[in-house]
């Protein structure tokens, strides 16, 4: 493979001769002759097989003149920092986001408070919720074909740890909340890969019970019985990995020494969601998302794209970039951070925690271009969101226009600008991809398309797979 790389480097690609192929379009003979023959002449692609063969691709295709430049740090607005956090190894990114949000919001009003909030006994219900999302599902398509796409949809997703805002605006409201040092991370809720592969391995057992109840033609009553006897598994699962959530606890609010503010209370989980965030999410945002196959200022939603069965689907306004920066720049300006995501890893210079499309010249060391602009990547699976952090922080120009922005992560502090990313605004409108904003941030006009009714899409497209 590697020849063949070194080849592209020598030859530009100008000498796959069509007649060199096999006549059902395999790779022939004389073809592989030909690459050969070339290679043999490319002395430059001998030296960069022998350096791809012992060095990292980024550190040499590392634009170090760019990475010798330093990093403008100052930032024009910037709203209030709070503690950084660390999702460890574990694709909760949108629980940390959306938590970093909310608890942000409620400091705004009390100045002197430090709080973190729990993901670990969010995690819980997440999990738990997810779990009959999936056996639900599948008893509702159970008289489809099992090769159906929303059939292979359910059992090929049974469970994940990603997911939007959505599932914060539905879960929180629903479970509560509880500070972080109430429920504290266990070890599977930091690593969660092995967990969440047995508990899907399960699901899709459950799942085949259901459907060939629904075959036999057994009582709804029965199945519902069936289904409420696998969730007790698979909740007796969540429990011994993540903890029993917890359901009432004493709690004193805290300074940012850490010192008390006030007399411990008595909490339940959702009398203390009620004194930190107040009444439901859905309604206060709307979502918004950069997405240039489709037709902008148009409603989407996407089907079965929940985190609870009885929840909301995901849905968005499809905008323009500059539509886009505008919302968030209103709302930083008046100090409210913002869940957001991107394609985090391409282009990122990770331990300097700086995104820009000048950090790479991957063209160069290949001897070729990389030319899909954001719907091709888009379309064909190349790029989309991978990951949310909370945006922070706007750099502007003398006539308003964005020269950089900042995002708070949930990598922990040693990484990048000390937990933070900072990127271009080239980087940010060609990989940022979801914003979730106040609806007092929002022209009416917005709103109104906001408002229409959704265009129904497929969650197997590859622009809706969670954020992890």
């Amino acid at each position: 493979m590697k020849k063949i790389f070194v080849l592209t480097i020598c030859l530009g690609g100008s000498l796959f001769f069509a007649q060199a192929q096999t006549k059902g379009g395999g790779i022939s003979k004389e073809m592989l002759q030909q690459f050969q023959k070339e290679q043999k002449h490319c002395t430059a692609g001998k030296a960069l097989s022998n350096a791809l063969s012992g060095v990292s691709i980024d550190v040499l295709a590392k634009n170090y003149q760019a990475a010798a430049m330093p990093i403008d740090k100052n930032f024009s607005i910037e709203t209030r920092k709070q503690s950084i956090t660390n999702q460890k190894s574990s694709g909760r990114c949108w629980m940390f986001s959306g938590l970093n949000v909310l608890r942000s919001n409620y400091t705004m009003q009390h100045d002197s408070v430090s709080i973190e909030f729990s993901q670990a006994y969010l995690f819980f219900w997440d999990q738990l919720e997810k779990a009959n999302l999936m056996l639900q599902g599948v008893i509702d398509t159970a008289k489809d074909p099992i090769d159906n796409q929303r059939v292979q949809f359910f059992f090929h997703y049974p469970i994940n740890d990603g997911g939007t805002f959505c599932g914060i605006a539905d879960l929180a409201p629903k479970y509560g909340l509880v500070p972080a040092d109430v429920q504290p991370e266990t070890y599977t809720s930091e690593n969660t890969a092995k967990a969440r592969s047995l508990i899907a391995s399960k699901l899709r057992e459950f799942g085949l019970q259901l459907r060939d109840m629904v075959a036999k033609k057994q009582k709804p009553a029965d199945i519902t019985k069936a289904k409420t006897d696998m969730l007790a598994q698979i909740y007796r699962m969540l429990e011994l990995t993540l903890g029993a959530p917890t359901q009432t606890f004493t709690y004193a609010f805290k300074d940012k020494t850490g010192k008390p503010l006030g007399q411990p209370k008595e909490y339940t989980p959702l009398s203390f969601y009620q004194e930190v965030v107040g009444g439901p999410l859905n309604g206060t945002f709307i979502m918004v998302m950069n997405d240039p196959r489709r037709e902008y200022y148009k409603t989407y939603e996407v089907e079965y794209d929940r985190h609870v069965y009885d929840g909301t689907n995901w849905k968005y306004l499809n905008l323009p970039m500059e539509e886009i920066e505008k919302l968030a720049i209103a709302s930083l300006k008046d100090g409210r951070k913002l869940y957001s995501s991107y394609d985090v890893g391409k282009l990122l210079d990770r331990p300097r925690g700086y995104a820009s499309l000048d950090n790479f010249d991957y063209g160069s060391l290949f001897g070729t271009t990389f030319g899909m602009d954001k719907a091709q990547r888009i379309s064909t699976f190349d790029s989309g969101s991978t990951h949310a952090m909370t945006l922070t922080a706007v750099d502007l120009d003398a006539q308003g226009k964005p020269i950089k922005w900042k995002v708070e992560n949930s990598w922990g502090t040693d990484s990048g600008q000390q937990g933070y990313l900072i990127m271009t605004a080239d980087w940010f409108r060609e990989y940022m991809f979801r914003l979730v904003v106040n609806k007092k941030y929002v022209p009416e006009n917005l709103l109104q398309a906001f408002n229409t009714k959704p265009i129904l899409v497929m969650p197997e497209d590859p622009l809706f797979l969670p954020d992890e």
